[in-house]
């Protein structure tokens, strides 16, 4: 063994290393081809970005198929799509313990320029993806261009939105709002038709497997999801900036609390299975690798002078469940004296610490309705979703705070969740939602859960009227995209007309202007 190939070994695949000799192992076959979940890239830097693949020739397998052991794999980064100009290469290890997943991250390159990669696995060679750096820190940028996408129930129906949203010209990235995979049973996720009569269910395809406890289960129902054609093109089409929300561990999950008040030492269990394979199958960097039981989601990536962009985690800091149609004993009232977090102390302080005027825009990450809502009030809590920030006002409160304090007009909310598109404003008091605007809220809906979806349901006739500060609610499958100018942000909502058949048709719903000298938006 080389002295090269030793240290490769002892630092667990998780070191970029460049110029290996390949050796004997390369003839060993394995058996199919190990790249049936694709690729991937993630969170841009100046100088890079992540690169991810994981090997598994029968996916829905346990253990993917792959032997249990590390797997060489070789990496390449081209300047040209051809890769007659490889600007970047290296070898790597597949190993067991990890799922067989790779994770390179990619530095020394140039700034603001697109990038080809792939990988190569016994005589196999993956499929092309492609990822473009960041500007340079501080740099004057004039453009941005970043997706927005979630919730994506296998069961709901097709990624069709995905589909266009890989045909999307010239994307910096896309930012991933959580719900990438879905925890239910086999059968238990098909979709009721949302709002209508009969509330039958009809499933599209089904997930493989019971409901996901285990580290193995978690794997499998990723792999299940990651074989979709047109979630790989998507991921191949652009860098992923990746967040998690409930469904990657279990339902409305806080904290330490599932939503079945489940004893907390075991629910423990789950979701720490859940978060190392949430590291696994995404395309982020040694930052995320879990431990103690937790992954540190929140982080910032800057875009030169143009956007800072923060990645929130509104799951595992949380103070707990709070109590709500379906929450369980023990859940907290909904104006405990206490008052709940739901970033916790730590990662409050670091979005205070990391909000100022240096950049054109904040864009604030992240995965549950900010703003308030008045919902119909049928499987509600007084007409709110406690499961968003307002079941934790005080976090809310802070936030605003914040913001204000610094004086800042220039700070966007990018959400999921709810499977609807809405646009509307942070109002500066929730009680009085017609207060002075204080933050943008766009949130996008979801890839495939909720199934078709439609405009509006019969029961929220008169949500708008009670919502004067929000000005946009479709309920149709989608996704959205950011156009991000130097003072003018463009925001486009897409809508497909179907996902439980194929050749679903994009159109444009609207186009949503903000001048970052004042919080709110014009339609075009």
């Amino acid at each position: 063994m080389t002295i090269a190939r030793r240290a490769l070994l002892q630092a667990g695949g998780l070191v970029l290393v460049t110029g290996l000799s390949a050796g004997p192992v390369w003839s060993q076959g394995l058996g199919a081809d190990p790249f049936t979940l694709g690729v991937a890239s993630g969170d841009p830097a100046p100088d890079g970005f992540v690169i991810w693949t994981r090997l598994a020739n029968r996916p829905l397998e346990f253990g993917g198929g792959m032997p249990m052991r590390a797997i060489p794999v070789r990496w390449e980064v081209s300047a040209d799509e051809g890769f007659t100009r490889i600007v970047a290469s290296g070898e790597t290890l597949a190993r067991p313990e990890l799922g067989h997943s790779v994770h390179v991250e990619i530095g020394g390159l140039k700034s603001a320029t697109r990038y080809w990669y792939r990988f190569f696995a016994a005589a196999e060679t993956s499929r092309v993806g492609t990822a473009r750096s960041a500007p340079e820190a501080g740099a004057q940028a004039d453009r941005l261009r970043i997706g927005v996408a979630g919730c994506q129930h296998y069961e709901a129906g097709l990624y069709t939105a995905y589909r266009h949203l890989s045909e999307e010209s010239d994307l910096d990235a896309i930012f991933h709002y959580g719900d990438y995979i879905y925890e239910g049973a086999a059968g238990k996720g098909c979709p009721v038709a949302w709002g209508s009569a009969d509330k039958g269910r009809v499933c599209f395809r089904k997930h493989v497997g019971e409901e996901l406890y285990s580290l193995d289960d978690y794997r499998r129902r990723y792999a299940q999801y990651k074989t979709d054609p047109d979630l790989q093109a998507a991921h191949a089409a652009a860098a992923f900036i990746v967040s998690f929300d409930d469904h990657e561990v279990d339902n409305n999950w806080a904290g330490d609390d599932d939503q079945d008040a489940t004893p907390r030492e075991v629910f423990r269990l789950r979701r720490a299975a859940a978060l190392q394979a949430w590291y696994e199958n995404m395309p982020v960097r040694r930052a995320q690798f879990p431990a103690g039981g937790h992954v540190r989601m929140h982080r910032r990536i800057d875009y030169g002078d143009l956007l800072r962009l923060h990645v929130l985690d509104t799951r595992q800091y949380r103070s707990g469940q709070i109590c709500g149609a379906k929450a369980p004993d023990g859940c907290l009232p909904l104006n405990d004296p206490s008052r709940p977090s739901i970033l916790g102390e730590g990662q409050s302080v670091w979005l205070e610490e990391g909000l100022g005027g240096e950049a054109r825009w904040n864009l604030l990450a992240q995965q549950v309705m900010v703003m308030p809502l008045a919902y119909p009030a049928k499987g509600m809590t007084g007409g709110a979703n406690t499961d968003s920030w307002s079941g934790y006002p005080a976090s809310r409160e802070r936030l605003v705070a914040a913001i204000q304090s610094r004086g800042l007009t220039n700070v966007v909310i990018a959400t999921g969740d709810v499977h609807q598109h809405h646009a509307g404003v942070l109002p500066a008091r929730a009680g009085a939602l017609d207060s002075a605007a204080v933050a943008t809220e766009f949130v996008a809906s979801s890839i495939s859960s909720g199934s078709d979806g439609f405009i509006m349901a019969e029961d929220w006739k008169d949500v708008p009227a009670n919502n004067p500060h929000c000005q946009l609610f479709d309920a149709r499958r989608g996704y959205q995209i950011f156009n991000v100018g130097r003072d003018i942000w463009r925001t486009e909502v897409k809508v497909v007309d179907k996902v439980t058949a194929p050749g679903g048709a994009l159109s444009t719903v609207a186009q949503l202007v903000v001048d970052r000298r004042r919080p709110g938006f014009s339609f075009a």
